[in-house]
């Protein structure tokens, strides 16, 4: 069961809202929301509520990005076969298109290799550079990955291939031996914003490439893909970031767009959108996308994003149908394995007293693990590690609490592992299966050692107290000025005392409830997700509840009406 959640109304200096709100001339709970943001004066509100190009870092600031650039225009000049080795989830499959187009239009010999995730394995292997260097290729610039692939470097070395790493993850203390490694979180790079996706450490790379062959004007028509990718990778949508996904979701939203994007957006119900949103991205085009990698091969989600020629519109269609089809055989396969998952948590003590949970299945698919692992998360508010056996081979992809630095905790039993990598709040591994009982029981030791009760409460973040009847217009073009929200902006979660319920609650698919809420003259249709199981609280005190809530649009048959998504009510 699910602990009751701690409700945290956050602090702030109101002289420095009072201020900001004059300065602005903005309503004082959206300068509220600045300033909790760490947005306290005009300038940097300025600068945060209308991004722009110019706020973009000069790329050639990472380190060994100009030997990158120079070595890809020399292949161009020489016309030597280059490969773009991309990663299988939606941030590497965007930024393996993003590369493979910008130098295809500067004349390039250029192929892609994605990893099948089944077949291959993660990340770039010595394997993978043997194929393409049998294939021809004389240089390998990987995206979204490399940045602890010796092997690989040193493979590609042997062989004579130049290697160009452009990566955003952790690094080991030692780089890999490659021609040039461009990634911001290096020890010794000056970069300014550590937070770049891959697509956005490859969009830095097509940037430097444009401007080196004074092609400036080519690099905004990549930020819709770089969008795509930042926000599906869940990194902090600020600095940098927000300005790739504000500018580029604008442009995907305002078109027009290239014939295998346009497929994907009408399978994904958005083409005739106004506005396309990080939750757009997140629970509609970023899951399709994924389901390539997941269920069968990354290379249809590549090949339909590569589509441009609009004679292969009725392909590009099939393509983004196919994606279409995967997905919902993803979601079947994740429902299985979540059912199963809880089932043996819940039914093995020994495994649900930890403070971090280690859970694997025989028969389990590989592509989901990473999903139901956050879903686990969100249900026991703990690290979750969920592994698939294969064979002798165990997989498994791991997500974490606020407080718990996963990537940490794995290097803690690195010698247990065949590989693993990832970020403080995900990762993957590998690792023969026999070692199974002895990496639960180290990562259990380790975070109970580590974590206290209190630390595993959920916690919901209040913003500001907002009564119903204070929403209006320019409250709302506030709150569109604040998108796109995630990471690091989180959209905001406001606070209604003796909200009364005037219909409803009903259970909608078994999950859900739905209701309608009022507050003196103020009436709102109201979604709390995932909260059946709270239908009799809500019903029985329906005359006056508090009622946490974001403030979404909703838009059915063409017409969009603001609704209240209810994150939690007391």
């Amino acid at each position: 069961m699910r602990p009751a959640t701690v409700w945290q109304h956050l602090p702030c200096d109101e002289e420095r809202v009072a201020a900001l709100a004059r300065a602005l001339d903005a309503d004082p709970v959206i300068a509220r929301l600045l300033v909790l943001r760490g947005v306290d004066t005009a300038e940097t509100a300025e600068r945060f509520l209308r991004p722009s190009l110019d706020q973009l870092h000069d790329p050639f600031l990472l380190t060994d990005l100009p030997a990158g650039v120079e070595r890809l225009l020399a292949a161009v000049a020489r016309k030597e076969k280059i490969a773009v080795h991309g990663d299988y989830d939606v941030d590497g499959i965007t930024s393996t298109v993003m590369l493979r187009r910008l130098l295809e239009l500067l004349g390039g010999d250029v192929v892609h290799f994605i990893p099948e995730r089944l077949r291959d394995g993660y990340g770039l292997q010595p394997e993978a550079i043997e194929r393409l260097q049998a294939a021809g290729v004389r240089v390998v610039v990987s995206v979204d990955c490399g940045i602890r692939s010796q092997a690989a470097a040193r493979r590609a070395a042997e062989l004579g291939i130049d290697l160009v790493i452009t990566d955003h993850h952790e690094p080991e203390e030692a780089l890999p031996p490659a021609l040039a490694v461009i990634n911001p979180r290096r020890f010794d790079c000056p970069y300014p914003d550590k937070d770049l996706a891959g697509v956005g450490v490859a969009l830095k790379l097509v940037h430097g490439l444009c401007l080196k062959t004074d092609h400036p004007a080519w690099m905004p028509g990549f930020l819709k893909l770089a969008a795509i990718g930042t926000v599906a990778d869940v990194v902090p949508l600020t600095g940098e970031n927000r300005v790739i996904a504000r500018l580029g979701l604008e442009r995907l939203a305002r078109g027009p767009n290239t014939v295998g994007l346009q497929a994907l957006l009408e399978v994904c119900g958005l083409a005739r959108r106004e506005k396309i949103g990080s939750e757009d991205v997140g629970f509609m085009l970023a899951p399709r996308v994924n389901a390539a990698g997941r269920m069968s091969t990354p290379d249809l989600a590549a090949r339909l994003l590569l589509t441009a020629d609009r004679g292969l519109a009725g392909e590009a269609r099939e393509l983004a149908g196919q994606l279409d089809a995967e997905n919902l055989r993803r979601r079947e396969e994740e429902a299985a394995i979540l059912r199963d998952a809880r089932r043996r948590i819940t039914r093995d003590p020994d495994i649900a007293a930890q403070n971090a949970l280690v859970v694997w299945g025989e028969e389990w698919h590989r592509g989901v693990i990473g999903i139901v692992a956050s879903k686990l998360v969100d249900q026991f508010c703990r690290p979750v590690v969920v592994l698939a056996v294969d064979g002798d081979v165990a997989y498994g992809s791991g997500r974490s609490i606020a407080g718990f630095d996963l990537l940490q905790a794995l290097e803690h039993c690195a010698d247990l592992f065949t590989r693993f990598g990832g970020h403080r709040q995900a990762a993957g591994l590998e690792l023969p299966a026999t070692r199974l009982g002895a990496f639960r029981q180290r990562l259990a030791e380790y975070a109970n050692k580590r974590l206290e009760p209190d630390d595993l409460a959920p916690r919901l973040a209040i913003d500001a107290p907002l009564p119903l009847t204070g929403i209006d217009s320019r409250l709302l073009a506030g709150l569109d000025a604040l998108e796109p929200f995630g990471v690091g902006n989180r959209r905001p979660v406001f606070h209604a005392a003796a909200v009364e319920v005037v219909d409803g609650p009903r259970v909608i698919k078994e999950r859900h409830l739905a209701m309608t809420v009022r507050q003196g003259r103020a009436r709102f249709r109201a979604m709390a997700w995932r909260a059946a199981e709270q239908e009799e609280f809500v019903r029985s005190r329906r005359g006056a509840l508090d009622v946490a809530f974001s403030l979404t649009e909703n838009t059915w048959r063409n017409e969009t009406s603001i609704e209240l998504s209810v994150a939690d009510v007391k």
